[in-house]
């Protein structure tokens, strides 16, 4: 968020490029400073040598003259030395693999395009070793891209669908050891002005759902100790009831401790120890549950 705040990305092009640079090694060789600086304009934008702004212009405008993609790499290799495709990508591949033997080879065959592009052998090894560094840190377009893509389409749900949106994250979530990630999505709904609401005999399901006033409502399967077959058993007697006394999603079906066991008290005898958890007191009346299994 920091980073989005500094760049201020306006463009598709630099969600790409923030995914692409944020990284440790674009970091730590002042790549990313020099990509904020550059879109902000407290840097100027210069491709190398003043002699090869037409030769890499069309290529690096896009990131203000910073190389940041492996494919950049490829087409500063056609474009000045006369690469085919298929040989820029071997010259990324040895670059990336960093083999002294490959980049020995990959060197002389770049300076001898460019020399017969026009270019002096000096300045064709001065770009060799300047890609060598980039290519170093370079990450692959095509997957930075995306990447932002989906950040960029659950940033927008996030924004304008909260509710719909993080309650699909916690849905994903459900699972075992997944506890650290339910309780982080959790914090992020209050952060959000969600209100999570507790698990609810008469409004749960099996999953995350959302309620009318765009709540989100705990599901059963957070309760320990309780299979998903017990949730399913509870979920079909309630809501044949809910069906068979014509009643909306919004109404109550158990209105006290004795509908609910009466309605499900062979299930609660196999499993006394979680008749507690259920969520009884949310919207029922709160009579010790205790005290109903001594009646029952």
């Amino acid at each position: 968020q920091s980073l989005c705040k500094r760049l201020q990305p306006d463009t598709f092009e630099d969600l790409i490029a923030i995914l692409a640079l944020y990284r440790p090694g674009p970091m730590e060789s002042g790549m990313l400073e020099d990509f904020i600086q550059r879109k902000r304009g407290e840097q100027k934008v210069s491709y190398f040598f003043d002699d090869m702004t037409e030769a890499l212009e069309p290529i690096l405008k896009p990131t203000y003259g910073v190389i940041v993609y492996q494919e950049q790499v490829m087409q500063i290799a056609q474009a000045y030395a006369g690469y085919t495709l298929g040989g820029a990508d071997l010259l990324r591949r040895a670059m990336g693999k960093k083999k002294p033997e490959e980049m020995a080879k990959q060197k002389g065959v770049f300076v001898e395009g460019a020399v017969k592009n026009g270019y002096s052998e000096e300045k064709a090894i001065e770009i060799f070793e300047l890609m060598e560094k980039f290519a170093a840190y370079g990450f692959n377009k095509s997957h930075a891209a995306a990447y932002a893509l989906v950040s960029f389409q659950t940033a927008w749900l996030k924004k304008y669908y909260p509710a719909q949106y993080l309650t699909a994250v916690l849905n994903s979530q459900i699972g075992e050891n997944k506890n650290k990630d339910i309780y982080i999505s959790l914090e992020d709904a209050r952060l959000n002005g969600l209100n999570v609401l507790p698990i609810d005999i008469n409004f749960s399901y099996q999953k995350f759902v959302i309620d009318e006033n765009h709540n989100i409502r705990m599901p059963f399967t957070v309760i320990k100790g309780v299979s998903k077959a017990q949730i399913s058993q509870i979920i079909n007697n309630r809501e044949k009831l809910r069906e068979d006394n014509l009643l909306e999603e919004s109404d109550k079906v158990y209105n006290s401790f004795f509908d609910f066991i009466k309605d499900n008290r062979k299930l609660l005898k196999e499993s006394p120890e979680n008749s507690s958890k259920w969520g009884l007191s949310s919207s029922s009346n709160s009579t010790r549950i205790s005290s109903v299994f001594e009646t029952v």
